[in-house]
């Protein structure tokens, strides 16, 4: 099964390519390597949550933002190399998480999108990856995310 048809399956249906928010490109090849610039919880050009996770965002929502995240990222490498079938591998993937001061579930809140890349990807959707509590990131969105993938 194709990465474009799991991504059927689980009712996905990609968006158009995020555009970059700042001075700064989407998506970089190098070799055999794609970075991702970190992705926000963007949907229908909207943030799905708003705030700090422990505080106005809950665990749970904190990690459905972070699948959008990774839908959103998914949707850029989709746009740097055509079809997902290209993908060699998930390589890496970094999860920021602004975080209330007392909130220490970083990693539960990133594993929202570290679940879809490997529900999206089987096997090779496995990958490292950092979770990190921050003060605040841009939009005042819950989480971000970048990606390493290679192909």
């Amino acid at each position: 099964m194709t990465p474009e048809q799991r991504l059927e399956e689980l009712g996905i249906e990609l968006p158009s390519a995020p555009a970059p928010v700042a001075s700064y490109v989407r998506t970089i090849r190098q070799g055999d390597c794609i970075y991702v610039s970190g992705q926000l919880p963007l949907k229908s050009g909207e943030l799905v949550a708003v705030g700090k996770v422990g505080d106005a965002v809950s665990l749970e929502n904190g990690a459905e933002a972070a699948r959008q995240c990774a839908i959103n990222a998914i949707s850029a490498l989709k746009a740097e190399v055509g079809e997902l079938s290209r993908i060699t591998r998930i390589i890496r993937v970094t999860g920021f998480v602004a975080s209330d001061p007392s909130f220490t579930s970083q990693p539960q809140v990133v594993n929202g999108a570290s679940d879809l890349f490997v529900s999206v990807f089987g096997e090779i959707g496995r990958h490292t990856r950092s979770a990190v509590g921050v003060a605040s990131l841009p939009l005042d969105a819950p989480v971000e995310v970048e990606v390493i993938a290679g192909i």
